[in-house]
């Protein structure tokens, strides 16, 4: 079930010997007594194998197909109100927050390279992590996580098309070299998350894990007091490392409570073999983890990545892998361009069940929907073979009002005056957070003589 977090004030018992984070205990406070003060969350769910921007633009507006060269668009920027139109077959599930939502074509990510996976080039706009960890940057859920921290500074969760991968590394990082996980069995994923509530194996994984931190803390602390100098510093890290992680397993018990009344109830979904319910069970765990306070950061990845790209949705009906649509194949009846559709459609049934749900919660003077950001891309950009001339987005949510919606914007083609590429989007994010940045992820030495800086001014209230 889940309530107002004013509500949840009266029965989590708070004390002068609670040690709850304090964030969460402020902000639980000045809800009870009237005060609007908020939390900013951010939300990524990024699919695998292309987004057609042609498929995009809602009933009225014809949007041809850009080639694959500079000055490949109109000079025009295009601002269209969504307000009475019909949205494309993909995004009806959201319709009903319309008012929020924001697709945005024409912004280009030609630095990231390409291929059937730009893997954390898509959230770094950064040439793409082929070649190992250390040539991973920072992505933008990461510089969130940072701006906007939680118990778990960044959740994520996702699906792979082999059952065996129990963790991807594939999109997120949190820092030069520092790839974030991404947790890809919801059953692990619930027993991180909520295993403090748990039952069974998962419970006493818990207080295992639990215990080990406890010896661990003691045992490095032995070793360092017979230590000097630099060898003593780096011991302190691994000591530091040892202790954030065993506060937070100390959070997640002290909250309990709040973790039982709004956790996710586990089924058979969080151990399906199928690729339809795990990921709904993923979005399932999302919702719960920022409705309890637990991240302000979630991303959720669908097959992304250069190892996934071409997984099977059995559960839709189809035989044939994303790489057989992606190459032009038909099935079912449907050509390519319907099969992306209905995949496509898919997961904005699952974001439309994340909104509904944080739009149940209320916070401040509105609710948490009010103050979350949700944005939906590809991480192979255009195409299933992309080259990243384009790279359409959707965006749902207005940040309190800090961010301007209900709107179709195209902007014109590559190094059209204008022209704006994603690093810009993921400076507007930033901005939004309160951690404003000129610059994100590297330039592009293909538009040299444009300014490549800033945010998207025209996003912003």
């Amino acid at each position: 079930m889940f309530f107002g977090r004013r509500d949840a004030l009266k029965t989590l018992g708070l004390s002068a010997g609670a040690t709850f984070l304090q964030p969460i205990v402020t902000q639980l406070k000045a809800h009870a007594s009237g005060q609007a003060m908020t939390a900013k969350r951010f939300v990524f769910v990024v699919e695998s194998n292309g987004v057609k921007p042609q498929q995009m633009p809602p009933e009225g507006i014809v949007r041809p197909e850009r080639a694959e060269q500079p000055l490949n668009g109109p000079p025009e920027f295009v601002d269209v109100s969504l307000d009475g139109r019909k949205l494309p077959m993909s995004l009806e599930p959201v319709a009903a927050w319309q008012n929020k939502l924001t697709i945005v074509i024409g912004l280009s990510g030609r630095i990231c390279g390409g291929g059937h996976s730009n893997d954390h080039g898509a959230l770094g706009a950064v040439p793409g992590g082929r070649k190992g960890p250390a040539s991973v940057q920072e992505t933008i859920d990461g510089a969130l996580a940072k701006a906007v921290p939680g118990i778990f500074p960044f959740v994520g969760l996702g699906i792979s098309k082999h059952m065996a991968n129990n963790v991807a590394y594939s999109i997120s990082a949190w820092d030069k070299g520092r790839l974030l996980p991404i947790i890809c069995q919801p059953q692990q994923a619930y027993n991180t998350l909520f295993g403090s509530i748990a039952e069974g194996s998962a419970r006493q994984e818990f207080v295992a894990k639990n215990n080990v931190l406890d010896f661990l803390k003691d045992d490095v602390k032995k070793v360092e007091a017979s230590l000097a100098g630099p060898e003593r510093e780096q011991l302190g890290a691994y000591l530091e490392t040892f202790e954030t992680l065993r506060n937070r397993q100390s959070r997640l018990s002290e909250v309990q409570h709040t973790l039982r009344e709004k956790g996710p109830v586990t089924n058979d979904k969080y151990r399906s073999a199928g690729e339809t319910e795990r990921l709904d069970a993923q979005f399932d765990l999302a919702a719960a983890s920022l409705i309890c306070g637990l991240t302000n950061v979630v991303t959720i990845s669908s097959a992304g990545g250069e190892r996934d790209f071409d997984i099977t949705f059995t559960g839709l009906g189809f035989k044939q892998s994303r790489h057989h649509a992606g190459h032009g194949g038909s099935e079912n009846g449907l050509t390519y361009l319907e099969t992306y559709d209905v995949i496509r459609r898919y997961h904005f049934d699952l974001i439309a069940g994340l909104c509904k749900k944080l739009e149940s919660v209320k916070e401040g003077d509105g609710t948490m929907l009010d103050n979350t950001v949700i944005v939906y891309l590809s991480d192979a950009a255009e195409a299933h073979h992309s080259r990243c001339w384009e790279w359409p987005m959707v965006v749902i949510g207005d940040m309190g009002g800090k961010l301007k919606a209900g709107r179709y914007i195209d902007y014109p083609g590559y190094a059209q005056p204008r022209h704006r590429t994603i690093a810009n989007m993921y400076v507007t994010l930033l901005h939004l957070a309160g951690s404003p940045r000129d610059s994100f992820g590297m330039a592009d030495p293909g538009l040299k003589d444009l300014d490549q800086y800033g945010p998207l001014e025209e996003l912003l209230a």
